[in-house]
């Protein structure tokens, strides 16, 4: 009996020793219960190239977005929030918590390699296989996204559009902490809606009814001959992002009685443009171009998903234990190009110049989008400009943060890591450029960031948590310098009334570039890992 009573005592300890391990180490943070069931879930949403401007939220007019409007209704919306310019640097920071400036560049392998699977020049184990060989080796005490939610407990998944690089393998979605995952391993197939392929877990599914290699990638620009083949339906049978609903309802039933962390990256609304049905919103708008009708049905379709995924939660009954995020990879990016209304490459169609993103910036009215898709700021995707990093970020959970709440706080997507580890519970040491930001979720104070940081086709930007600004075009040796509470379009350069914050600015983000501004100079020659 003695020995049966101390034996007890010994297991109680180590629990009570366990317990203690899983505790966030923080002295200003919400307590988050240690026991499993009272963990709350996680839903990452992040959406593809959507810029600001698309959510009626924000002053979208012709596309309602009432879904995740009510997100931000009944939770926080953070107002300064930034992410990388393009879609692969920015899903690496999102996973790793580090800033893409940096010296080591993450290991972005070259899309297309998966086609190889359609055209028989290679199978799924030889792809993999190359693309494997050239990664470097990734050190047991690297945490990513996944492993974080995964380590804390959490049944974890991923399930949509490729969660690293261009071309991905399913060793390194495990690694990164995928329990499970269904989607694409490769950009350039994503680029089509309706793919003959996916992977799941490792395995290649096919898609019954889905025939052509490239997925059914549409052409662009628009023109009766392009119109013409996007609306051919020949092989393109079912629609990706419907799969990927079914896989994340399926996802949420089967892990409902456990904390999870479900990762999904939506297609949308990257193009080219591609949609079932133009949805009734749009089908007697006036206002718009058959194929402006199909992309605003797109976003339509995006939000429509928001609110399923929410009622989802709901029918369960997991909806009040639930965070749902809904952010996005990049900012704005045309997919409905058309002579007579926005051109690309990115042209003032009033003067027909180009667009240079110094002398001639990138705004909406100057370009004739009709969206207005960057929300009046200049630049899109690719750039450094507002347009190009600036995205909407958006948590909600019921009962626990502030309906209606707005925060001006500097954020950066690297941020996402950190915050996610102190949800979970997660404690173990990890190397991250970015900082937790879960007590503001509760009106709380937390340390903020001194800048954020990104690169660029043209070169790095920082951006100060007092609102200042410098860009940089390396190759012109041009370093711009913005005051962005008063310039939110960006139209008044202030480099020359200000030399000694330029000088000041620029010591920065040579810091925060390790030294040499071109780690923050992105090119796809440079920052690409290519594979024949």
């Amino acid at each position: 009996m003695k020995k049966t009573y101390l034996m007890l005592l010994l297991l109680l300890a180590i629990t009570a020793c366990d317990e203690k391990k899983t505790a966030i180490n923080s002295k200003e943070a919400q307590s988050v219960e240690t026991n499993l069931n009272e963990k709350p879930n996680i839903i990452l949403i992040l959406a593809d190239d959507l810029g600001k401007g698309l959510l009626s939220k924000n002053g979208q007019e012709i596309i309602t977005t009432p879904n995740i409007d009510k997100l931000a209704k009944e939770g926080i919306s953070f107002s300064n929030a930034y992410t990388n310019m393009l879609c692969a640097p920015s899903r690496a920071s999102l996973i790793t918590g580090l800033h893409d400036s940096h010296a080591n560049k993450f290991d972005i392998i070259s899309g297309g390699l998966y086609k190889k699977i359609s055209a028989k020049t290679a199978t799924l184990s030889e792809i993999e296989e190359s693309i494997n060989s050239v990664l470097k080796p990734i050190g047991e005490d690297e945490v990513f996204l996944g492993t974080v939610a995964q380590e804390a407990g959490y049944k974890t998944g991923q399930i949509g559009k490729l969660e690293w690089g261009f071309s991905a393998t399913d060793a390194q979605m495990k690694r990164h902490g995928w329990d499970y995952y269904y989607g694409y391993l490769d950009h350039a197939r994503a680029h089509g809606f309706y793919p003959p392929y996916l992977f799941e877990n490792g395995k290649q599914v096919n898609i019954a009814g889905n025939l052509l290699p490239n997925s059914g990638k549409s052409k662009e620009p628009e023109t009766p001959e392009a119109y013409k083949e996007r609306h051919d339906m020949t092989g393109k049978k079912v629609y990706s992002q419907n799969l990927f609903m079914e896989k994340a309802f399926n996802f949420i039933t089967e892990n409902k009685d456990a904390p999870f962390f479900l990762y999904f990256p939506t297609q949308l609304p990257h193009g080219p443009v591609s949609i079932p049905e133009v949805h009734a919103d749009f089908i007697n708008d006036d206002r718009l171009t058959p194929i402006e009708k199909e992309y605003a049905s797109m976003v339509k379709m995006l939000d429509d998903n928001v609110g399923q995924i929410m009622q989802k939660l709901k029918d369960e009954g997991i909806a009040e234990n639930t965070i749902v995020i809904f952010a996005s990879d990049n900012g704005h990016e045309i997919y409905y190009g058309q002579e007579g209304r926005v051109l690309k490459p990115y042209t003032n169609i009033k003067t027909g110049q180009r667009f240079d993103n110094l002398e001639r910036k990138y705004y909406s009215d100057l370009a004739g989008d009709v969206f207005d898709g960057n929300d009046g700021q200049a630049g899109m995707k690719r750039s450094n400009l507002q347009g190009g990093i600036t995205t909407p970020l958006i948590f909600n959970w019921p009962n626990k943060i502030k309906p209606g709440t707005t925060s001006d706080r500097l954020i950066a997507n690297y941020d996402m890591l950190a915050t996610i580890a102190e949800i979970t519970g997660f404690n173990k040491p990890v190397n991250t450029d970015g900082i937790s930001y879960y007590n503001e979720l509760f009106g709380g104070e937390t340390k903020t960031h001194e800048y954020v940081v990104y690169s660029s086709y043209s070169g790095p930007t920082l951006i100060t948590n007092d609102g200042w600004k410098i860009r940089t075009i390396l190759n012109k040796n041009v370093f711009e310098i913005y005051y962005l509470p008063d310039d939110y379009r960006e139209e008044n350069e202030l480099s020359k009334q200000y030399p000694d914050k330029l000088k000041e600015l620029k010591e920065k983000l040579l810091k925060a570039c390790d030294g040499d501004f071109n780690n923050g100079l992105y090119s796809s020659k440079n920052s690409e890992i290519r594979i024949k």
